[in-house]
């Protein structure tokens, strides 16, 4: 019998620790499509981040270098300043991203360092236990807001992709999401199109992926999914930010 679908072989072919539900794994799998179509697994480098994703150098069979928390960036900018020739990517989540690795992710896109940021957005501090993150909704409950963030005191959610479009060294910018066939499609062609970005050597690429955290939300994984179209996709709406030509 002919075999039409099997595990990339950049993935690595071992049980992933994510919760039931989570999209880490649908994630994953694209990277390991994309760096198989595009024939880089001995020339990739990752930077894996510290939050649920941390232990994604087990996940990939290119080389993995870990990163202390929110310096993703600033790794992945020395190992592709020493290393030109590889294609390096940084694997992060909000927390890590966009709260504690805030000043690192900004500075390396304004420098337009060619690297490749896959961003996952689940509004909330996934490993830890479910805190607040830059990236939660108004009114949405966390452990530490529990009667819902309110902007009086703990402000608005940061829409990363708007605000690093505007930076002149971003060269590729989008949003996508991971939680239906039609967005996860679309999700796998961005990160391919931000690995060909760096390929190309146009600058930063980031492709910033909606997805699911339901043991935090409190939600079962089908109600996760609809938790996000109803209530993450209108902060987050999606589409490309910046393409440079």
């Amino acid at each position: 019998m002919k075999k039409v679908f099997e595990r990339p072989h950049a993935l690595s072919d071992v049980t992933l620790h994510y919760c039931p539900g989570c999209t880490h794994g649908i994630v994953h799998r694209l990277v390991a499509e994309v760096i198989d179509e595009l024939g880089i697994e001995g020339n990739t480098v990752g930077i894996a981040s510290v939050g649920c994703s941390v232990f994604s150098y087990n996940y990939f069979e290119c080389d993995m270098q870990e990163a202390a928390h929110g310096r993703a960036p600033a790794v992945a900018t020395g190992v592709k300043r020493a290393l030109r020739d590889k294609i390096v990517f940084t694997y992060q989540g909000d927390g890590d991203l966009a709260a504690i690795g805030t000043a690192e992710t900004v500075h390396a896109a304004t420098r337009g360092e060619n690297i490749t940021v896959i961003f996952i957005n689940n509004t909330t501090y996934g490993m830890t236990g479910g805190q607040m993150a830059p990236t939660t909704l108004v009114g949405q409950v966390t452990q530490t807001t529990p009667y819902g963030r309110k902007t009086e005191t703990q402000g608005y959610p940061i829409n990363m992709s708007e605000m690093l479009a505007t930076l002149e060294g971003t060269a590729y910018i989008e949003r996508v999401a991971a939680d239906s066939v039609q967005h996860i499609r679309a999700a796998k062609k961005a990160i391919k199109k931000a690995f060909e970005t760096q390929i190309a050597g146009k600058g930063f690429s980031m492709v910033e992926v909606l997805s699911t955290c339901p043991t935090n939300w409190g939600l079962s994984p089908a109600e996760s999914m609809q938790w996000l179209r109803d209530n993450m996709i209108p902060q987050y709406p999606l589409g490309v930010f910046k393409e440079k030509e």
